[in-house]
């Protein structure tokens, strides 16, 4: 079992970067792939990044080389840094993790509550 908590969500302007952050708990969260996704009002939740126990990773198009994904399972941390955002990123971001190894987009089990991201214009 792992509990997913995420924080670090906030209003930023085009341009800005925010970090989000993952804090787990359980003992297979080192183990784990832990993907960041988000998701709009009307529309399906998306995987952005992803990253497996030995930090082999995953980005989507949309948002290759401007945001990167990482991870310290010494800490039982995963972490999302955001930069040149863009108002077309505002959503609400979820954390989850799962023992999916390099199938990214396979169903994760556990899941944070999410953290909302807004950018203005």
């Amino acid at each position: 079992q792992v509990q997913l908590v995420e924080s670090g969500g906030g209003l930023v302007q085009a341009g800005g970067s925010l970090r989000l952050s993952c804090a787990a708990s359980g003992r297979t969260f080192s183990t784990s792939t832990v993907g960041w996704f988000r998701q709009t009002p009307g529309k399906e939740r998306e995987l952005v990044a992803a990253i497996t126990w030995n930090r082999n990773t995953y980005y989507a198009d949309s948002v290759k080389g401007r945001f990167t994904i990482s991870r310290d399972n010494a800490k039982n941390m995963a972490y999302l840094q955001m930069d040149s955002l863009k108002p077309e990123d505002t959503a609400v971001y979820y954390c989850a993790a799962g023992d999916v190894g390099t199938f990214y987009l396979a169903p994760y089990p556990y899941w944070g509550q999410g953290t909302q991201v807004t950018v203005s214009a």
